[in-house]
């Protein structure tokens, strides 16, 4: 059931997130590969944005989900001591203009709750698929994704350094025999094809156009947004997610941003979701909000746990490893 109280739904999702980090793990770094990507048992349809890493954060076998009268009318029920899962959408709301007469949309973040099948009994097994298993090896899905990226920038080898340069609109990646293996290197390069997304002729994300430097707070949502990004197309390619080998710094890292901005991460992780759609050629039927509702730009920036956040991602090759200012 829509929940209609005064809840603030910012709050849940980021409570969820740092739950997460607190025991060590990386929401947007766990793979959904072997169970697939959380869906609606009755519609088939995926569930999007902050939803990806909060449902697959629960590890069940299978990624099927719905909700309490979904599962009743199946012949269901929900096993005794069950706890809910929340899933957060977008909502808009009208309201007219009173000097100029024009209807407004203003998104209001909400939220329901569903139960995933192994929560539930009695729910026939028949109605229940299989988790989707990729046919293709994933370095060939991934050569596949980068082919068919609408407006896919050039992609060059002059340095060894991954990075993307949003003034000529280029990418950079060292040589492939240069990673640890072939699968690192998709994942570098992924990150940084989410970069650029947001470029004027793609996505015009503002954090991307006009950030000033890894100081600032429109570098920690640009760099939120490349991670998760680039953690759903490892996933869509089948390319499994390996924790880092410092996840103290990354994560004490996000821990303070988390707690300093509770909208920070529903704001990233929707940019992320837009980023991907983009780089797969998908146009989703929901539309999402763009730059309302941002993070305030009165977070104050720590510039020591900002380096950590990057500079873990430095492990696999020399030089630095993101965006070019």
């Amino acid at each position: 059931m829509l929940q209609q109280n005064k809840i603030d739904v910012y709050t849940i999702v980021t409570n969820r997130i740092i739950e997460h980090l607190e025991k060590g793990v990386v929401p947007w770094r766990q793979p959904w590969t072997d169970s697939g990507l959380p869906k609606n048992l009755i519609t088939g349809k995926p569930y999007r944005g902050i939803n990806v890493w909060l449902l697959s954060t629960l590890k069940y076998p299978r990624n099927f989900f719905l909700t309490l009268k979904q599962a009743n009318n199946l012949g269901g029920v929900v096993k005794k001591g069950e706890k809910a899962n929340e899933v957060v959408f977008w909502k808009w709301l009208e309201s007219q203009d009173k000097e100029t007469g024009e209807t407004k949309k203003t998104p209001l973040l909400r939220y329901y709750k569903v139960f995933n099948v192994a929560q539930c009994e009695g729910i026939p097994e028949d109605k229940i698929p299989q988790a989707e298993k990729k046919e293709n090896p994933p370095l060939e899905t991934c050569e596949k994704i980068i082919k068919e990226m609408p407006k896919c920038p050039k992609i060059q080898f002059n340095e060894q350094s991954a990075y993307y340069n949003k003034a000529e609109d280029f990418l950079n990646m060292p040589k492939m025999e240069t990673f640890t293996k072939s699968e690192d290197y998709y994942s570098t390069l992924f990150h940084e094809l989410v970069h650029s997304t947001g470029h004027n002729e793609r996505l015009n994300r503002r954090e991307l156009i006009e950030s000033r430097g890894m100081r600032s707070n429109d570098y920690a949502i640009e760099e939120l947004t490349a991670e998760m990004g680039a953690s759903y197309l490892n996933s869509y390619a089948g390319i499994p997610i390996e924790q880092l080998d410092n996840n103290a710094a990354y994560i004490n890292g996000w821990l303070e941003r988390l707690k300093q901005d509770k909208r920070f991460v529903v704001y990233a992780s929707s940019h992320a979701q837009r980023a991907t759609d983009f780089i797969l050629d998908i146009m989703p039927k929901e539309k999402e909000p763009d730059r309302l509702d941002a993070p305030s730009e009165k977070v104050i920036v720590d510039e020591e746990r900002t380096g950590q956040i990057t500079k873990v991602r430095e492990k696999l090759i020399e030089g630095p490893i993101g965006l070019e200012r």
